[in-house]
């Protein structure tokens, strides 16, 4: 008998152990909950193109208020040295990108430029997702955007015509994954 209680009790015991998840409330929780970021992609071709791959974990760790100090000369290293183009353009492009951040403007509607902004604040300078920013950005890297000066003309578009598929008409717009 005694052995019986002795596992009832344990068994009782075990039962109200529990991971501390919040007992199916889907509010807010006492307890901070902790995120780690993997990718940190706010404006196309900035990781991808102008850091080293070997830099790629130390940005994406990073935060936009750092990175004019931790990736600007790399970004202008990369403009100068292996896109061939010159100062001004490499700091134009250093002051454009850097922070990369993304703001999302959800309360303005996904098919205007105002949603995703890019550059600025308020919409201006904005983006649609519909935008092709990937040749937009290797136009403003490679091409006579900024400079007519040693434009490589073969370099401003990645060749991709479009999403594959479209994009939703509310928030958060973004393509069905498949």
């Amino acid at each position: 008998m005694r052995r019986m209680m002795l596992s009832l009790l344990a068994v009782s015991a075990l039962a109200a152990c529990g991971d501390d998840d919040d007992n199916g409330v889907t509010g807010p929780s006492d307890t901070p909950r902790v995120y780690n970021q993997v990718e940190r992609l706010g404006n196309p071709l900035v990781s991808e193109v102008f850091l080293a791959k070997r830099n790629h974990g130390f940005h994406n760790a990073g935060m936009p208020a750092t990175d004019v100090a931790n990736h600007a000369a790399e970004l202008r290293n990369f403009v100068k040295t292996v896109a061939g183009r010159q100062d001004n353009v490499a700091n134009t492009l250093a002051s454009v990108l850097l922070p990369d951040m993304l703001i999302v403007q959800a309360n303005k509607p996904g098919n205007t430029a105002g949603w995703l902004t890019w550059a600025l604040a308020d919409g201006y300078g904005g983006r649609k997702l519909a935008d092709d920013v990937v040749d937009a950005g290797l136009s403003a890297i490679f091409g006579p955007l900024l400079s007519t000066a040693n434009v490589t003309q073969a370099l401003v578009s990645d060749n991709v015509s479009a999403n594959d598929k479209p994009f939703s008409t509310t928030f958060p717009y973004l393509a069905p994954a498949s």
